[in-house]
């Protein structure tokens, strides 16, 4: 028999919490559970950002049984007038009698006022519950927040001795169907997904999220340092999904009045020959895009690492080896000298998707 205690309905929370990952926009996922004499009184979950947040949504749900209640949830209440009103004083005004959170606020200008505006009125608050459970939800947000930078997720696809295509440019499919439909989840849990024009020009990719129930389409950016995007690309014609092109300033001025006139943003990134990447995560930054799902080609990739722009890596390998010195690889710089300088993940997991290996792990720059 499971033991009821924190852990449990903190759990609880997490677990629907994570339900609503992809649609809270730059906001964090975070849930609420509300007992009282043993009975769950509550639940809620933020579902979109400008909305209710987790515990406004529990709290209407317990109504005035929340009197003398326990509130448990996954991130600190707000204590701050943003697009709703700040929730510890919605829990304050329900008279609930301990509030358990699972982590404070990431944003230093906020981060612990929530909790001490709590204990002002008297309510007993306890702070750590599933904290690392709780970050790891939020590491999108937690980034975003902290930095004004997008958190970067690097997916590719690879054989085993690292191959994302044959000699000839295949690519259909390194991997089978249970990894593949994990990559499209992925796309709905992030704001964007980023690819190269050589991706583009190669494929015509619509880059959208297919899975078996409505999901989020996330906004297409597409890194194009001379603006060699086609007018007639599914990318441009398709303006059911916000388009963004990144370039350089040398790029072709006709060409990017063309693009724009064809609905795609264009936005330069610095003054050399080509995008200058970390002004490129700048301005995505700027407008909002807290979270990239990169899924270049080696050269991007490879360019990303270099700069120091890969948050979190998730590698599938499919078992197969099919050699090639001309087959793109993973990653396309010009590389490390020393072993001992390499790149290294850390927080390393491995886990079977369907018939192919999943690696996902931190790039940890020296």
């Amino acid at each position: 028999m499971e033991i009821l205690n924190d852990e449990y309905y903190m759990r609880l929370a997490l677990d629907i919490a994570a339900k609503a990952a992809g649609q809270t926009g730059i906001n964090p996922v975070v849930g609420c559970v509300v007992v009282k004499e043993g009975r769950i009184i509550g639940i809620g979950t933020h579902l979109k950002r400008g909305t209710g947040h987790a515990e406004v949504h529990a709290l209407q749900m317990a109504g005035s049984e929340a009197e003398g209640a326990t509130v448990y949830v996954t991130l600190e209440p707000c204590s701050h007038f943003g697009k709703t009103p700040p929730c510890c004083e919605r829990i304050i005004a329900a008279k609930a009698a301990r509030v358990v959170v699972a982590a404070g606020d990431p944003n230093p200008q906020v981060s612990g006022r929530g909790i001490a505006r709590l204990r002002e009125e008297g309510i007993e608050v306890t702070v750590g519950i599933l904290e690392h459970e709780s970050r790891l939800m939020n590491e999108k947000f937690n980034k975003y927040i902290t930095t004004r930078l997008p958190f970067v997720t690097l997916k590719t696809a690879s054989t085993l001795d690292g191959k994302i295509a044959s000699r000839t440019g295949d690519s259909r499919w390194v991997t089978g169907t249970a990894a593949r439909e994990q990559v499209h989840t992925l796309r709905h849990q992030h704001e964007a997904i980023m690819v190269g024009i050589g991706t583009v020009l190669a494929d015509d990719p619509l880059l959208n999220t297919r899975t078996s129930v409505p999901a989020i389409d996330p906004i297409r950016i597409i890194v194009d340092s001379t603006l060699r995007l086609p007018l007639n690309a599914r990318v441009v014609t398709d303006r059911t999904i916000r388009t963004i092109v990144l370039t350089s300033a040398n790029s072709d001025n006709a060409r990017k009045q063309a693009l724009e006139s064809a609905g795609v943003e264009v936005i330069v990134c610095g003054e050399g020959a080509k995008v200058n990447l970390q002004t490129a995560m700048e301005k995505l930054g700027e407008l909002e895009i807290g979270s990239i799902l990169l899924e270049g080609g080696g050269k991007l990739n490879g360019a990303m690492l270099e700069a120091g722009l890969i948050d979190k890596i998730i590698l599938y390998y499919a078992a197969k080896i099919i050699g090639g010195a001309e087959a793109p690889g993973t990653f396309s710089f010009e590389g490390i000298d020393k072993m001992a300088d390499a790149i290294e993940l850390e927080n390393v997991n491995v886990e079977m998707a369907g018939e192919d290996i999943c690696v996902t792990g931190y790039p940890v720059y020296k």
